[in-house]
């Protein structure tokens, strides 16, 4: 198992102990972070070694990551392991499972590649490179079958994660929220170039709002303690200060407590969407890679729970559109309608079972039917 970034090490770990339970006799090796090591795996290498961000990073260590390519498809075609799964990280991985399927081995991809987003072209090479795709969306296998990829849907580890009636009041008493307050939650991403774009923006969010809800609390989930402070400093000088608590991580724990929510796109939108929490999401890049996305993006919306429902549950303010005079009044207008939130998060809870499916039991299935069947399958399709 090659996982890539820690994500894909939570995904990993999960597989790794459900596998676990069918081959108690398995070893596994390859390439995982603390979670896949805790559940057994032999790292070879550091996931740290893999965990690279940006084109230009990414070229500076190309001669190290395709030096650790080389490395593990010798060793795995000297010794060959039953399955070779590449979680994620399809750059890496589909080139490592390509060689390693030429040489006989079956292979799994973990998570589709965003075929649906951009570079449709890419499902030749999944097809060329793996044995099975496991999807997290129930969207996605349609697609890849329809490339004559075998893939299945085996639902996403966070929706099990997240319980399907988040105690709203728990998280309050949690976060010390008093029951009736008005709270809104601001995540303005995890990156420091991300909270230096948006924070500007979702501060003149929090002053509209506060106009026309005086009582409404802020609450703003850090991801570091750089970025804490950071957060800290552009709110000291401002009206805000007295009415906005700045804390340690505990995002999910912020969305669950919130009457609404300012969201960076990502992640944060899908547990936002599982937790019950009515959001909009705000993005904005530099111009250029703005253009590249307007160029390359085939998605009508950006933000997982909308592409799941295939409507805009959660409105969507992008580059242009991220402004603080569009923003505000879509979550003024949430505080204002306790049944618009009602029937948003009704929609949230139908999307949030449809990804309930023990992820982790059925990628394990999907991976041991794998072992049972004849191996070079694409020639049926």
């Amino acid at each position: 198992m090659v996982a890539g970034e820690p994500s894909g090490d939570f995904l990993g770990a999960g597989l790794i102990e459900a596998l676990a339970k069918r081959f108690p006799d398995a070893r596994f090796e390859g390439i995982g972070g603390p979670h896949m090591q805790a559940a057994g795996l032999s790292s070879i290498y550091p996931l740290s070694s893999l965990s690279v961000m940006g084109l230009i990073e990414v070229i500076k260590h190309l001669p190290r990551l395709l030096a650790i390519r080389r490395s593990l498809r010798r060793r795995w075609l000297d010794d060959p392991p039953d399955v070779f799964v590449g979680i994620d990280a399809p750059d890496f991985n589909l080139g490592l499972a390509e060689y390693l399927r030429g040489g006989g081995i079956p292979t799994v991809h973990y998570v589709c590649p965003t075929v649906w987003a951009w570079r449709r072209g890419r499902t030749k090479k999944i097809y060329r490179a793996v044995d099975r795709v496991l999807c997290i969306y129930p969207f996605e296998p349609d697609l890849l079958k329809s490339d004559g990829i075998d893939a299945c849907f085996v639902g996403h580890p966070i929706a099990d994660e997240i319980p399907i009636n988040v105690e709203r009041s728990a998280a309050r008493s949690e976060l010390g929220i008093d029951a009736n307050a008005e709270s809104v939650a601001l995540l303005p991403g995890s990156r420091v170039t991300e909270v230096s774009r948006l924070m500007p923006i979702y501060l003149d969010v929090a002053r509209r709002i506060l106009a026309h809800h005086p009582q409404v609390n802020f609450i703003i989930p850090a991801a570091t303690q750089a970025l804490k402070q950071d957060i800290q400093k552009r709110l000291a000088s401002t009206a805000l200060a007295s009415r906005t608590r700045v804390i340690d991580g505990q995002a999910r724990s912020a969305m669950a407590s919130a009457d609404a929510a300012v969201i960076a796109s990502g992640t944060a939108t899908l547990e936002a969407m599982m937790l019950g929490c009515p959001a909009v999401i705000v993005y904005r890049v530099n111009a250029l890679t703005a253009l590249i996305a307007k160029l390359t993006l085939k998605i009508q919306w950006v933000g997982m729970p909308n592409l799941l429902a295939n409507k805009e549950l959660m409105p969507e303010f992008i580059q242009g559109a991220a402004r603080a005079e569009l923003i505000a009044p879509e979550i003024i207008d949430m505080l204002n309608q306790p049944q618009r939130r009602l029937q948003l998060r009704a929609q949230f809870e139908q999307l949030h079972l449809g990804l309930r499916c023990n992820a982790n039991e059925s990628a394990a299935k999907a991976v041991a039917n794998l072992l049972n069947e004849p191996k070079n399958r694409h020639c049926e399709y």
